[in-house]
């Protein structure tokens, strides 16, 4: 059972390619023979995902495109034809309480994070609906059901993108094609690296989880393969938590008498 997952020769797009959970889902494909077509706005970190996938022996093409931009979402998605795998994980964060955020910041987070993904879903859906399957995993963040202080939209970004993602499986359900998400705890990507380097801060957020190491993006990655893959072909409207455990220590924080640590 060399092709478990039954992947090989699919054709797949990953948006927000050039770095971070959106890489490692590029490779996690490839590595698994789907044919990827890897996306990103900027065309240096696109080669960089390249460069690394080659000598890993991988094969994958890239795209410069911008999720921001319809017509440059259209342009890619005519060069790369029809896709079985569409994987939304560009996205964005930028800081502030919400009576203090700048609202530029958070249109923009809500453009890239939200809106980008569904303009992604309208252009490369419809191939979907014409073959009569498909997948599409969208990457949220369990920040969706737990607030993240003073990060502007993110959250609020996250969780439209749960619904989102329910409403397109139901609305293209009866077309076979499906759509889920993943939603990660802390990962260390370069997003979030800036975090790790002030002192003690990586050592006090692997300990934080019950698995006791923060993530990296091929965790998450993992989790997308089995989604996009017929494995979880009654799987559609769903989202799928990979954080290690941390989602399950709420209650730890509140004091308990005689069984405090």
């Amino acid at each position: 059972m060399s092709d478990w997952l039954g992947l090989g020769g699919r054709v797949a797009v990953v948006s927000g390619a050039g770095s971070g959970i959106g890489q490692g889902c590029a490779w996690a494909l490839a590595r698994v023979g789907v044919d990827v077509w890897a996306l990103d706005r900027d065309g240096d970190a696109l080669a960089s995902t390249l460069a690394a996938a080659h000598s890993e022996g991988l094969s994958l093409r890239t795209l410069t495109a911008d999720v921001t931009d319809a017509g440059s979402i259209a342009e890619a998605a005519g060069r790369t034809g029809p896709v079985d795998i569409l994987v939304n994980a560009a996205g964005i964060g930028r800081p502030g309480a919400l009576l203090d955020v700048d609202l530029a910041d958070w249109q923009l987070v809500l453009d890239i994070n939200l809106t980008g993904y569904l303009r992604m879903a309208r252009a490369f859906a419809p191939g979907m609906v014409d073959r009569g399957s498909g997948s599409m995993v969208h990457i949220a963040s369990i920040s969706s059901r737990n607030p993240q202080p003073h990060s502007g939209a993110y959250s609020a970004s996250k969780a439209a993108v749960g619904q989102m993602s329910a409403q397109l499986a139901y609305e293209l359900g009866p077309s076979g094609v499906r759509s889920n998400t993943v939603s990660p705890g802390l990962v260390r990507t370069p997003m979030t690296e800036a975090y790790y380097q002030a002192p003690g801060v990586a050592e006090r957020r692997d300990a934080a989880v019950p698995l006791r190491r923060v993530a990296r993006a091929d965790d998450i990655a993992d989790a997308v393969v089995f989604l996009a893959s017929d494995r979880a072909r009654y799987v559609t409207g769903a989202d799928i938590t990979v954080d290690g455990g941390f989602a399950t220590t709420l209650m730890s924080t509140v004091p308990r008498p005689g069984f405090d640590r």
